[in-house]
């Protein structure tokens, strides 16, 4: 029996093999052998397969004058010594398969239990080897271990700064055994001090440092680093500047100018030595403080020149990317002119829809990283750019105060830059922001100083815009016929302008305004032009919204196969565009409609499953559905 314990430095490989073989020890009595095999040590002499087929042989009392010169004789021997004899055989640190293999019993009775950062495939796939990752530990384990050892009056004493050390160490029980040592050797010291100085990502690896080679975090981890090929050495490096734990093939390879196909065996190699985990086909994880020790390498490595090169190309990527998704999500938007993608930039293949919604899921906050981190340097154009990529997913998704943050840097980087143009824009999309979360009349004051600037501009367009705007600031006070007012002089100006898919969105908002109104047939009449432009463009969020209102109408009307029939068509496609607050208004809808049918059942099946979107929304709104579910009940 073969059991492979892999993870990264500091996971707590060698400790979990001692512990277990300590317990299971009895049922081997033959005896148990160690043997630290240095695949990843200080001195970075890796031990050879024939040295440690010596020193096993010597552990089992072979005499000097018996033991063989060449490898191939010795593992023969070690094999013939192990016959019969129910022992139990720790390999510590291996490198990789090949150091290990000679040394593997030929006796069904021992067990041998090999730890390494490498992930010992060959191992696994040709001798049966068991495979046991080891993870980082939870929030709750890592509690316990400084319970266990600063006690849990010392703990308590200050749970803020516990928990803040938890989330600095992110679960690696090297980190964590530091910090809890250095609090046990200087009692006095508080657990406030400690916390403040893992607070600082560039300071973080120092804070953990020990001076003993064995345990100091960065020499630890330089192990790995040093056992790395050249070309894995640079992109791991250069993952330091990536601002979040989670990359894609196509941003690493990006990051170091590479093609896909390139970059894809030197992930690989990152990840059999623990420097990274591919958690999912295609994407993979950087523990928190791996990435700190990356960004140490990149700066002092690295000359500038090329750190800010493959700054630039990750920037291209992403932004480039997002590009592309936001289009797809909103295919009517008028797009912002890029700037062509640097040399060696890879840019994400976005398909259609469904594609560009599961990108911009998984990347969110990386783009908000980058977002943050360009507002900081002052690169005003790139971060109204990336500001503008997230406008329409965040509108949909529902995060509704990132959405106004993000508005408001892109307002504060398009006042610098002085563009009127951008600056009508971004006043136009603050106030949609602040529209959705319903501040109206900070919302109108924005669209204000967007109609004047489009109106300066001669921007007819950009005018129907943002009385369109000015309208939805009347929605939740009820107003309903001054939103139609402006809906109506905003399909005045879509029509002089030419511009088709503005002209469906007035409609189709005229249209939800007569509903309102009670004025069913005029709805279905806008609905029915707005829902026919939208198919022509290919815009399924105008499709859907334009199906749900003709819900709204036919049941306004009584008629209600055609209603549900409409708000089940509506709900698909909200579902597959990922747009959930819209999903669960139309599921409401449909809910309601069945009511007044006398359909409880069917009632209740549609308001629940709204009920189990809006408790995931920003904020929560289960409240819009739980009043109905009551009634029922």
């Amino acid at each position: 029996m073969i059991g492979a314990i892999s993870g990264m430095a500091g996971i707590g490989k060698t400790t979990l093999a001692l512990h277990w073989a300590h317990r299971v020890a009895g049922r081997y009595p033959d005896g148990q052998l160690y043997l630290n095999l240095r695949g990843f040590s200080p001195a970075g002499q890796v031990m050879d397969p024939a040295d440690a087929a010596l020193r096993l042989l010597e552990a089992l009392g072979v005499p000097p004058h018996r033991i063989p010169a060449g490898l191939d004789a010795r593992a023969a021997l070690y094999r013939s010594e192990l016959a019969g004899r129910r022992m139990l055989v720790l390999l510590d640190n291996a490198r990789d398969t090949a150091q290990v293999r000679p040394l593997l019993p030929g006796t069904a009775g021992c067990l041998v239990l090999v730890t390494s950062r490498d992930r010992l495939a060959g191992l696994i796939a040709s001798d049966g080897a068991r495979p046991i990752t080891v993870g980082a530990f939870s929030a709750g384990e890592s509690r316990r271990l400084l319970v266990r050892r600063l006690g849990a009056a010392r703990v308590a004493a200050d749970p803020g700064a516990v928990e803040e050390i938890i989330g600095w160490c992110a679960g690696l029980p090297l980190a964590l055994a530091i910090v809890a040592a250095r609090a046990a050797t200087d009692p006095r010291l508080p657990i406030r001090d400690l916390a403040a100085a893992l607070r600082d990502e560039r300071g973080r690896l120092d804070a953990l440092t020990t001076g003993d080679p064995d345990s100091d975090v960065r020499t630890v981890f330089s192990w790995s680093y040093r056992a790395l090929s050249a070309g894995a050495a640079r992109l791991f490096r250069l993952l330091g500047l990536h601002p979040g734990a989670d990359i894609p093939v196509a941003a690493a390879a990006s990051l170091a100018g590479l093609s896909p196909a390139r970059a894809r065996p030197l992930l690989g190699e990152l990840a059999r030595t623990g420097l990274v985990a591919q958690h999912t086909p295609g994407r993979f994880t950087v523990h928190d403080l791996l990435r700190a020790y990356a960004a140490d390498l990149v700066d002092t490595a690295e000359p500038a020149t090329r750190r800010h090169a493959a700054g630039a190309r990750l920037l291209d990527h992403y932004l480039h990317t997002a590009h592309r998704a936001a289009l797809l999500l909103a295919p009517a938007r008028d797009p912002v002119v890029l700037p062509a993608p640097s040399p060696g930039v890879t840019v994400e293949p976005l398909a259609d829809q469904d594609r560009a919604l599961a990108w911009f899921t998984a990347e969110y906050r990386v783009l908000q990283a980058l977002l943050t981190r360009l507002a900081g340097t002052g690169a005003d154009l790139r971060a109204w750019r990336v500001a503008w990529t997230l406008d329409t997913f965040q509108r949909r998704q529902g995060h509704l105060h990132d959405q106004v943050a993000t508005r408001r840097t892109a307002l504060a980087a398009a006042r610098r830059l002085a563009d009127p143009a951008m600056l009508a824009d971004t006043h136009r999309d603050l106030g949609h922001a602040l529209c959705a979360a319903e501040r109206s009349e900070e919302a109108r004051s924005h669209f204000t100083c967007a109609l004047d600037g489009y109106t300066d501009l001669g921007d007819l367009v950009g005018q129907a815009h943002v009385e369109r705007g000015i309208g939805a600031t009347y929605l939740s006070g009820g107003q309903y016929d001054k939103m139609l007012l402006h809906c109506l002089r905003a399909e005045e100006l879509y029509r002089a302008a030419g511009n088709r898919a503005g002209l469906a969105e007035a409609l189709r908002e005229a249209g939800f305004m007569h509903l309102k109104l009670g004025e069913f047939r005029h709805a279905l009449a806008r609905c029915g032009q707005a829902l026919a432009v939208f198919r022509d463009l290919g815009d399924r969020h105008g499709e859907a919204a334009c199906l749900d209102g003709l819900g709204l109408a036919h049941d306004g009307l009584s008629d209600v196969p055609r209603a549900v029939e409409h708000f089940r068509q509506a709900i698909d496609l909200y579902a597959r565009a990922g747009e959930r607050r819209e999903q669960a208004a139309s599921l409401i809808n449909l809910g309601d409609v069945h009511h007044t049918a006398g359909d409880g059942a069917a009632a209740g099946d549609a308001w629940r499953s709204a009920l189990r979107i809006l408790r995931g929304l920003e904020p929560p709104q289960p409240q819009l559905v739980r009043s109905r579910l009551d009634q029922l009940r």
